[in-house]
């Protein structure tokens, strides 16, 4: 977890600058003042951030993998997640009023209120396990899912505990966990889907409700809990409205090309990426 007193050095044009992380509790009263001295480089990864946003809430899934770790290094780990947060809020709303009749409100039911639970399980144990650790236990978590969920499809098993009360209980748990952590429950949902075998369109449309609901609750959370989330930060986000609707334009676009089959196999390849990573 990032140290609000902790420095970094980042590209600044062509040289290299030392700043601090600007979104820090210590100085959120200063908040606007210091969102007006972003760097060239902040402000580059800011507005990829806010592609990748809208390309993966409409359907291009995955490319939130390469815009994580550049918002961390950028703005400090814990703090990008209150950049990012009313970013993917956006892009949600987006999402869902394009796929609004494509959901399984049944499947977000069974997620949500054990994804609830999640949250206040990131707050605990925030201040007394490392991250990394928990990461990696998840990752491992992840892996036995995946595994389970491929061997079901090369050889035709069914996976008989996707029928199981704590299947979905366990799933929203580690969603809420890792969404409140990092922003970072896709990989999550996308194993829970990918084991469910739903298809394409109604992969996309349970991925926006679950999200629009989970991330507007962790706002006050960032807003009370975390002290990430200010008018100032809030102005910024909206800035990047426009690049998020053109990321969502786009992902709607490339989303209509792939097959069934390629759409799955494409995120099949980015969750165990994704998973990967969390192994690391």
């Amino acid at each position: 977890m990032h140290h609000p007193n902790s420095r970094m050095f980042l590209p600044d044009d062509f040289g290299i600058r030392e700043i601090t992380p600007i979104f820090t509790p210590s100085n959120a009263d200063t908040h606007l003042k210091m969102v007006e001295t972003l760097s060239i480089f902040q402000w580059i990864i800011l507005a990829l951030t806010a592609l990748c946003i809208g390309m993966s809430k409409t359907g291009v899934q995955g490319l939130m993998l390469l815009a994580v770790p550049y918002m961390a290094m950028a703005f400090g780990a814990k703090e990008s997640t209150g950049v990012i947060l009313p970013m993917l809020c956006m892009a949600d709303i987006i999402a869902v009023v394009y796929y609004k009749r494509i959901a399984d409100w049944k499947v977000v039911a069974r997620l949500l209120p054990t994804a609830i639970l999640g949250f206040f399980v990131a707050i605990f144990v925030d201040k007394l396990i490392p991250a990394q650790e928990f990461r990696q236990l998840m990752g491992w978590t992840l892996t036995l899912a995946l595994a389970v969920m491929l061997w079901s499809e090369l050889f035709g098993k069914e996976n008989r505990w996707m029928k199981r009360w704590w299947y979905s209980a366990l799933f929203g748990l580690l969603g809420g966990f890792t969404t409140m952590i990092g922003n970072a429950a896709g990989p999550v949902l996308s194993v829970y889907l990918l084991s469910m075998r739903k298809d394409k369109m109604e992969y996309i449309g349970i991925n926006a409700w679950f999200f629009l609901v989970v991330n507007l609750l962790k706002v006050p959370l960032q807003i009370f809990v975390w002290d990430n989330i200010s008018w100032a930060t809030f102005s910024l986000n909206l800035t990047m409205l426009p690049i998020i609707g053109i990321g969502a334009w786009l992902g709607i676009g490339i989303v209509k090309l792939f097959p069934e089959k390629a759409f799955r196999r494409f995120i099949q390849i980015i969750t165990i990426l994704s998973v990967a990573m969390m192994l690391i």
